[in-house]
């Protein structure tokens, strides 16, 4: 679609304001939220760039939607078959040491979030691991914000981890197994300073009694199916299976998901219930909005400017911290949504940089990253309070740390 000289002007207002609307996280005097926030700036971009409803649809990377909603699925049927919760059961009645603890939680965060959504790990984990941690008198917090950075970390490990990557890997047309065997090294070395900068952390307290302050968490964990769960794990597996296949990776994962929608156990609401719609609107919107910001020309110019001034994008080391950056601004999914209309991600280590910085970055503040905030808030409702200060302390220099790690080994592996 070609815009016309008077719309590009209009275009970029839309878009801008829409950017620092998601940005600031909410608009004075209403109860908009970030999806609100990117949905009026799609509806404000179809009208003013006077797009057909056609024309608007193939902004939108319909592959990641079917993509995202299709996992949505499948880490549902999971759920209600109680292997969320089992897990999380099955590891609190482990946990040993406060170093112990610490350990058990990050591996089982970073391994469940490599391949099931990272934001539903930390939703089921978190209550799990605060009550387990108050019942012995210790404070949570630490090991909360260690589950989150897990979280985060894990997730980048793999191209299904979080949204972002299944976009990144879509554009990008990246093999699944070239980037899990690129991606370990940093996400190792990223998760080890992690866990010895918490551990230190926790060291450094002095030992007290920890009193949760106005806890009100009412939920009930799910009964465990054994049969369905290990039918959605047999299932989960032949979709990871085939994704090392030229199958359409879309195809898999919405066949997939037919099949458990086509369920004796679980009512089809039920499952539908537990898809995060508001992630696949936020995605969609962003779309629209940085696809009409692209049809005006100005990203490649953008990238011409920072070139100029001595900040090329296109260099590995300035494009992790770009991203880690507006990751931290603006939180990570509209961060790659941008990034990938300013950095060309034809070369994979472009593209495979692009996935872990946006991941990395997620750990610097509380608002970086959705798994920080359902963190946050879950441990609310248990009466654990984890202030932004706190998770700054830690995510600063775990964000550093893996950036560091993230730019050696992109300067040696290429």
């Amino acid at each position: 679609m070609t815009l016309g000289i008077h719309q590009k002007p209009i275009v970029c207002t839309i878009f801008a304001l829409t950017y620092l609307g998601i940005a600031v996280g909410h608009v004075p005097h209403l109860k908009l939220n970030r999806v609100g926030i990117a949905l009026l700036g799609a509806i404000a971009m179809m009208v003013c760039a006077g797009s057909s409803a056609a024309d608007t649809a193939t902004w939108v990377n319909w592959p990641v939607i079917f993509l995202l909603f299709g996992f949505f699925v499948l880490s549902a049927q999971l759920r209600l078959s109680g292997f969320y919760g089992w897990v999380a059961r099955w590891m609190a009645d482990r946990l040993g040491a406060p170093a112990q603890v610490l350990a058990v939680v990050m591996v089982m965060a970073a391994g469940l979030s490599a391949f099931l959504n990272n934001d539903i790990v930390c939703y089921v984990f978190t209550p799990v691991v605060a009550a387990t941690l108050i019942a012995r008198k210790l404070n949570p917090a630490p090991f909360l914000i260690a589950l989150a950075m897990a979280s985060n970390l894990g997730a980048a490990f793999t191209l299904i981890g979080n949204a972002q990557g299944m976009l990144i890997g879509e554009v990008a047309h990246l093999s699944f197994s070239k980037y899990l065997v690129w991606s370990f090294p940093p996400v190792a070395g990223a998760l080890a300073f992690a866990y010895l900068l918490v551990r230190w952390r926790l060291r450094r307290q002095r030992p007290e009694e920890f009193r949760p302050v106005g806890a009100d968490s009412d939920d009930q964990p799910r009964p465990f199916d054994r049969r369905h769960t290990v039918k959605g794990l047999v299932i989960f597996g032949a979709v990871v299976a085939l994704f090392f296949t030229r199958i359409p990776k879309e195809v898999v994962v919405l066949v997939a998901a037919g099949i458990h929608l086509a369920s004796p156990k679980f009512r089809t609401e039920d499952l539908l219930a537990l898809v995060d719609w508001p992630i696949l609107v936020l995605f969609m919107s962003l779309f629209i909005v940085t696809g009409a910001f692209a049809a005006t020309g100005y990203p490649g110019q953008m990238v011409g400017w920072l070139t100029g001034i001595g900040f090329a994008p296109t260099r590995l080391g300035n494009e992790a911290v770009l991203t880690a950056g507006l990751t931290a601004l603006m939180n990570n999914a509209p961060a790659v949504m941008l990034l990938l209309k300013l950095v060309p991600v034809t070369q994979p280590s472009a593209a495979y940089v692009l996935a872990l910085a946006n991941s990395f970055g997620g750990n610097v503040i509380l608002t970086a990253s959705v798994a920080n905030l359902i963190v946050v808030q879950q441990a609310r409702r248990q009466g654990v309070v984890i202030t932004f200060g706190e998770f700054a302390r830690i995510g600063v220099p775990v964000t550093l740390a893996g950036l560091a790690v993230l730019s050696a080994w992109a300067a040696l592996a290429g």
